[in-house]
């Protein structure tokens, strides 16, 4: 730290005196900064956050409104707190006050901050830590709550990061979901008083409210213009996000694990860990934001985000549960003609007693069926390896059916009322994640799968079902823990898979986008955004992702939903990580070879769509179509896609100026994918233009028949 040099500041109608200018905190990224300053009553306010100062000493001097950085319950404070407890003499209240703070430099591109704080009165600390990400202008932010009483302390609330916003107005962008509905965008003003966005389905805890939201500052931010926060919450559970407006207009954002029925008994000594809060701050609107969030994904939160994916296809919605040995053969072969790297079998191939047939038996009895599969599954391994393509394998081993070998040995492993009747979702009951035993259950399901068939070269692990009756038995008289210790030993689990099987490809998959959170993604490969393929509808949910999520975590799979072409349905798929879940013996010859060649393109074209930037170019928010391009760094080419949606008569959509080119620099336009016509019609196609005419004036890329698309391949000659 700096010494300290005194500033002769004069307290002027009750304002707050900073007395050094070592006080002020910076947390600095490479545009960005969040300010914090020590007072003269030995608390920390939060002076600023926004692009980066000249001078921050200013802000001390100023009358910018500033607010305490982590406000407890108890005080003289007025509105929303970040943290409440009752200590062992039956005393409500947490005065925080400075401590320390320290500062580490991990790498060239992260530096962490840690404020501390403690009760003047009790011993209870609190610490706040914050990673800087500096080249992804990425703030990670997360709390450690300790004391040293004589008994164990309730924890009411636990928030991972509370942060002030001082505007004239502010707008909310947020997503929300259902089965086959994900990510539906839609923005409102914040108006005085709270706005919460949360989750208490303790599992499956993103079906109907995703864990993601936008603040525009001052006016509604659009992709390249206005202030824009970007924030959400690296937990797979119940999440929360307070957004209250109070009488001054300043905006407050609490952001953590939701407290509902989590009252947590922390024990003397333990450390509580906060999940990570993650932002992004923009001055340009929502594109910059989004771009940062996945860059900073692809590197610090995505497994194995810097390396290329298999392309497969899936049996689902060819066979359902109706399958066997021969007819899996046969499926395999179809993978290898089309051209993609791996064949997934999916649910019903497990369990003996209870045989798999369909979704209402079997879940926990997971050996493979002999009357389907009588020679096992690795069987179907060397088929796959002799036909030069990989095997991957379902599994939801978090979820038990009542029909089972495994409930009906195991009744205590399972999360239900005693006295209560049992509540059935999807025919499922909860595994009781808690108890030890359980976890190694669970861990061994997917272990003993790999040792027994160490071939599979993928995983796709769902879960299918929230949580209802919510008891523990493991847990007995500590119920109010069972959200928070459910998730904890879930990471567990995903710890053990990791260290024994580190690069292994696995799908997170909950039903759809019930699970998408940066935390899991640590442990994944990539996650199942909807099971609604229907392309109309996968346009919508892809664009709510893409502004977190980076594509080459999004799987999209062509399948038959929907009546639209087989070519549209590519097109769509493209926008992500390709695969198909289609009955290939339905195509005809001309569908045949337009997806074998969709495939070579795709695998030709995938690196720039899985790291290169992402421009979304037209919302269908706000038309009858969507406009996506990807540029890869050096921006020598490009990849746009562009798809007609349900268009009025006699619609004519305009030319769409481009992003992510080299103005001084000439490209040739190229469509590719054309299907069933071997010639584009557009007359722009084949021709070469610069970077700075195709920024400036632009191209027409959208027909205006309904459920076409188009994709261009534009490449620096």
């Amino acid at each position: 730290m700096r010494k300290s040099v005194i500033l002769l500041l004069i307290l002027i109608g009750g304002n707050i005196v900073f007395a050094q200018s070592d006080s002020i905190i910076a947390i600095r990224t490479k545009n960005n900064e969040l300010v914090y300053s020590v007072a003269q009553n030995h608390k920390v306010y939060q002076l600023f956050l926004g692009q980066k100062l000249n001078n921050n000493i200013e802000l001390l001097k100023s009358d910018y409104e500033k607010h305490e950085i982590y406000i407890p319950f108890g005080g003289s404070d007025l509105f929303e707190s970040a943290i409440r407890t009752v200590h062992n003499d039956g005393n409500p209240s947490l005065e925080l006050q400075y401590v320390k703070y320290l500062t580490n430099r991990i790498d060239d591109n992260v530096t962490e901050t840690v404020i501390f704080l403690k009760d003047n009165q009790y011993p209870f600390e609190v610490s706040l830590h914050f990673k800087a990400y500096y080249s992804e202008d990425i703030i990670e932010q997360w709390v450690e709550i300790v004391h040293q009483e004589k008994k164990p302390l309730t924890l009411f609330n636990f928030s991972s990061a509370m942060l002030h916003l001082n505007a004239s107005v502010y707008w909310l962008t947020q997503f929300h979901s259902d089965w086959a509905q994900e990510m539906r965008m839609e923005e409102s003003q914040l108006t005085s008083g709270i706005k919460v966005i949360d989750s208490k389905l303790g599992t499956r805890a993103d079906v109907y409210q995703t864990p993601f939201f936008m603040i525009g500052l001052n006016k509604a931010a659009d992709e390249n213009n206005g202030e824009v926060l970007a924030g959400t919450l690296a937990w797979t559970g119940n999440f929360k996000f307070t957004f209250e407006v109070n009488n001054k207009n300043s905006l407050r954002i609490i952001s953590g694990i939701n407290p509902y029925a989590s009252e947590y008994k922390l024990i003397p000594g333990k450390i509580f860990v906060t999940p990570s809060f993650i932002f992004a701050y923009s001055h340009s609107g929502k594109e910059l934001a989004s771009q940062n969030l996945q860059r900073w994904t692809r590197k610090y939160s995505l497994l194995d985000g810097d390396k290329p994916r298999l392309t497969l296809l899936n049996n689902w919605e060819t066979t359902f549960f109706d399958f066997n040995e021969q007819k899996l053969t046969g499926l395999i072969g179809d993978a290898k003609k089309l051209g993609v790297d791996m064949f997934l079998l999916d649910d019903g191939w497990f369990a003996n007693k209870y045989p798999r047939n369909n979704d209402k038996t079997s879940l926990g009895d997971w050996e493979p069926n002999k009357t389907k599969l009588p020679n096992g599954i690795a069987v179907l391994v060397k088929e796959a390896d002799k036909q030069g393509v990989k095997f991957g394998i379902w599994i939801e081993p978090e979820m038990v059916n009542p029909k089972s070998e495994l409930y009906e040995k195991h009744p205590d492993w399972i999360i239900r009322l005693p006295n209560r009747p049992e509540h059935f979702s999807r025919n499922q009951l909860v595994l009781d994640l808690p108890n030890p035993k359980v976890q190694d259950f669970v861990y061994g399901v997917l272990d003993k799968i790999m040792t027994d068939n160490p071939g599979i070269a993928y995983i796709k692990w769902d879960c299918n079902r929230p949580m209802t009756s919510s008891y523990s038995p493991y847990l007995k008289d500590n119920q109010s823990a069972l959200y928070i210790e459910y998730v904890e030993a879930l990471y567990k689990i995903f710890e053990r898979v990791r260290q024994k099987y580190p690069h292994l490809p696995i799908m997170l998959c909950s039903g759809g986008g019930g699970r998408i959170d940066y935390k899991a993604l640590r442990y994944f490969t990539e996650f199942w955004p909807s099971d609604n393929t229907d392309p109309y509808e996968r346009v919508f949910i892809q664009w709510g992702y893409s502004y977190y999520m980076p594509t080459i975590a999004t799987c999209n799979h062509i399948t038959s939903w929907g009546k639209q072409s087989i070519k549209f349905k590519t097109d769509v798929a493209m926008m992500g990580k390709m695969g198909y879940d289609i009955q290939i013996s339905h195509l005809n010859d001309k569908e045949l070879k337009f997806s074998q060649d969709a495939v070579v393109n795709y695998k030709r074209i995938s690196d720039i769509i899985w790291f290169g930037t992402m421009y979304r170019l037209v919302s269908p928010y706000e038309n009858n179509r969507a406009v996506v391009l990807f540029s890869n760094e050096s921006k020598s080419k490009v990849i746009l896609f562009s798809y007609t949606l349900n268009t009025r008569f006699g619609e004519v959509f305009n030319r769409v100026k481009l992003r992510g080119l080299a103005a001084d620099k000439n490209y040739k336009v190229q469509e590719i994918n054309l299907f069933p016509e071997p010639k584009s019609k557009f007359s722009e196609d084949g021709k070469i233009f610069s970077g700075d005419y195709l920024m400036k004036v632009g191209l027409t890329v959208s027909s205006n028949q309904a459920l076409s698309s188009s994709v261009f391949e534009i490449s620096q000659i």
